[in-house]
């Protein structure tokens, strides 16, 4: 089947490879319908992810078909349409009873898919313990509507959820990347008085204006003194950092109120300080970590009574075959990329 691999830093590439069998009992094998790139494909491709193993298939945001499962799999049948889930965790251990999934103690737990196991910008894929990982799709949900919710998606909704928004919030979600966007969905359903997004990109800044014309949009330069001005407080009650730039961090710390929560969802490059003195008496909450992918039933509901829509970010779409055309668009940002669809149409392996 055709593989899209992580070969060495700087380099993936298409390959032949064999398709994907059953190794444990609660495994699936899934028929990869509609799929997409993320930035921590980037993130590998650069280096930056000192677990990737290469030789391993790259990708973790898919949806497909469920066309083979192990014996002990009792939550979907062959024929389901269902998301995958970026997270690969086992349900059973310490963390994932009490829905810390991100950190299940598993060999194979966490982001391992398309990290330490194959992944699914391929014709196939393997995904251990179906149960936790595999979610049924609603009928009245499209491919379309369902492919980010099993990685972007459902860090936004976590991101939402852990930052304890009420009604009277003043929320400033720094970044309008993808993952900002699904962040901004998330907390527009908690129905805060407000919510500012941050974004220096005058293309990500006119997305929003025109997708979310109720939602403000600033710039960097300009967002302290906004937010200050605009906020109760002397700042944001809750600030949720999703852009992770050289001074994003700084930003999203500056910008919150006394006694703020800052829920930090972006991933760095490098280390970032925290001046404790410059911050004292603030006393700020932060919020830090992975993605708890445990959502994914609830937001898929979310979208079927259309109180969610993430269709407007692919805004580009390329089948498998042409995959490397696909990733030099979205690392350049060029031509208005938001997301691409990888669409898998024709399967040219057959698993039986």
């Amino acid at each position: 089947m055709l593989a899209y691999t992580y070969v060495e830093r700087g380099k993936f590439e298409m390959r032949e490879k064999p398709l994907p069998r059953l190794i444990d009992p609660r495994d699936a094998i899934v028929r990869v319908t509609l799929g997409s790139i993320c930035t921590s494909d980037l993130h590998i491709k650069q280096g930056s992810v000192p677990r990737a193993v290469p030789g391993i298939t790259v990708g973790h945001e898919m949806v497909g078909v469920v066309e083979q499962v192990g014996p002990a799999v009792s939550t979907v049948a062959p024929g389901d349409r269902v998301v995958v889930n970026v997270e690969t965790f086992c349900g059973e251990c310490f963390f994932c009873r009490h829905g810390y999934v991100n950190n299940c103690v598993d060999p194979q737990g966490g982001w391992a898919l398309g990290c330490r196991i194959d992944g699914g910008q391929a014709e196939y894929v393997r995904v251990p313990y179906a149960d936790c990982g595999l979610t049924p799709i609603p009928a009245v949900v499209s491919d379309e509507q369902a492919l980010f919710v099993g990685d972007i998606l459902a860090t936004g909704f976590w991101a939402a959820r852990i930052s304890e928004i009420t009604p009277d919030d003043t929320v400033l979600i720094i970044g309008a990347g993808p993952t900002g966007i699904c962040t901004l969905l998330s907390v527009l359903l908690k129905n805060p008085r407000r919510v500012i997004v941050c974004e220096k990109s005058l293309e990500r800044q006119r997305f929003v204006c025109e997708h979310y014309p109720q939602v403000p949009v600033v710039s960097p330069e300009e967002c302290l003194d906004f937010v200050r001005t605009l906020g109760n407080h002397g700042g944001a009650d809750v600030v949720v950092e999703v852009a992770g730039g050289d001074d994003t961090f700084r930003l999203a710390w500056e910008c919150a109120r006394p006694n703020a929560i800052v829920t930090v969802v972006a991933l760095y490059d490098k280390p970032q300080v925290l001046p404790l003195p410059d911050m004292y008496g603030k006393n700020l909450t932060f919020k830090t970590g992975g993605v708890d992918g445990c959502d994914c039933a609830e937001i898929l509901q979310l979208i079927a009574e259309g109180r969610i829509d993430t269709t407007p970010l692919i805004t580009h779409r390329f089948p498998l075959r042409n995959i490397e055309e696909a990733y030099r668009l979205f690392e350049s940002r060029s031509d208005g990329v938001i997301k691409v669809a990888i669409e898998n149409t024709e399967h040219n392996a057959k698993l039986f």
